[in-house]
């Protein structure tokens, strides 16, 4: 009688397609199929960065952009070697870098805070009260700093005068402008951020918390040695995420709340996303502002691989891919 051999340990099993593949297939199809057509599909248009583009008369945009001649890379030198190129590096990276410590200090600072209320209802208003301006628009926002800042009837200006002050010329007075952009972006996306941390720290198991009360532990102790320590993972995801999004700037924030870039606030708040919008409403051609947006992507997309790669070496669980 023949005996079958057993399988051996190092022969990988045969993997069959199962009911659960084809249920989850189908869930992700829609998701799928919105992808491909809103994000990959348009992605055939990078070809312009590439392309003196200019648009054939009577013809339509696929026959111009075939038809236009090859520019190479001089759309991207073009870029980099304007002289707005290291001014537009400058504010975006150091903007977008003071925006990751505080979007990841407040939060989680705030997250811990909440999280040690004893009253849900407190709890549930302060969580409201903080999440409300992130659903708020630029739009909205730029009319309320705008209230503030007028200088002739801005609240700002009548609190500075009734004090025996000078009225300031707001949207003349670039020093004032980090500041206020920093502090607008911590108001709108702190509520977010800190709901994200405060889930993760609810998914903390109590019976931590109770072994540390037992022993004599301090909040300060629990939130060192427990939380901080349980939601190191979702930290490092945001940071990584943030990361990527380094040479990206919110354009609502630095456009809408300035007032469309004055001239005496170019140097200050202007940005990679500002520059291309201003690209777009002048004489530079469209496959020069096409080389700048590539460049943005290609440049987060490095960024962020690099900063996931550093962080698989330190902690191999905490990298995203």
């Amino acid at each position: 009688m023949n005996k079958e051999k057993p399988a051996s340990p190092h022969q990988p099993k045969r993997k069959r397609w199962s009911r659960d593949d084809t249920e989850l297939t189908l869930l992700g199809l829609p998701a799928t199929i919105w992808f491909v057509v809103f994000c990959y599909l348009p992605m055939f248009g990078l070809i312009i960065a590439f392309k003196s583009f200019k648009l054939s008369p009577g013809q339509g945009f696929l026959y111009s952009l075939f038809h236009s001649d090859w520019a190479g890379f001089d759309n991207f030198k073009f870029f980099l070697t304007s002289n707005t190129f290291g001014l537009l590096l400058r504010n975006t990276i150091l903007y977008n870098l003071v925006f990751i410590i505080i979007n990841l200090v407040i939060p989680v600072t705030l997250a811990i805070i909440i999280n040690q209320l004893y009253s849900r209802f407190a709890s549930k208003c302060y969580q409201t009260m903080m999440f409300l301006p992130y659903f708020m628009s630029w739009v909205v926002v730029s009319y309320f700093v705008y209230a503030f800042l007028n200088p002739d009837k801005g609240l700002a200006n009548s609190i500075i005068m009734g004090l025996g002050g000078e009225k300031v010329m707001w949207y003349s007075a670039p020093q004032y402008w980090p500041f206020i952009l920093v502090f607008m972006s911590t108001w709108k996306s702190m509520g977010y951020n800190m709901v994200v941390y405060l889930a993760s720290i609810t998914g903390i198991d109590g019976s931590l918390y109770e072994a540390a009360i037992l022993d004599g532990a301090t909040k300060w102790q629990q939130a060192k040695y427990i939380t901080l320590p349980s939601i190191k993972p979702m930290i490092i995801i945001m940071f990584i995420l943030n990361i990527g999004k380094i040479f990206y700037s919110d354009f609502g924030l630095f456009w809408q709340v300035t007032q469309r870039v004055p001239a005496s606030l170019y140097n200050t708040v202007s940005t990679f996303d500002t520059f291309i919008f201003q690209s777009l409403q002048s004489q530079i051609s469209i496959g020069q502002t096409a080389a700048a947006g590539l460049f943005q992507a290609v440049c987060c997309c490095v960024t962020i691989l690099i900063t996931n790669f550093i962080v698989s070496k330190v902690d191999e669980d905490s990298a995203i891919i």
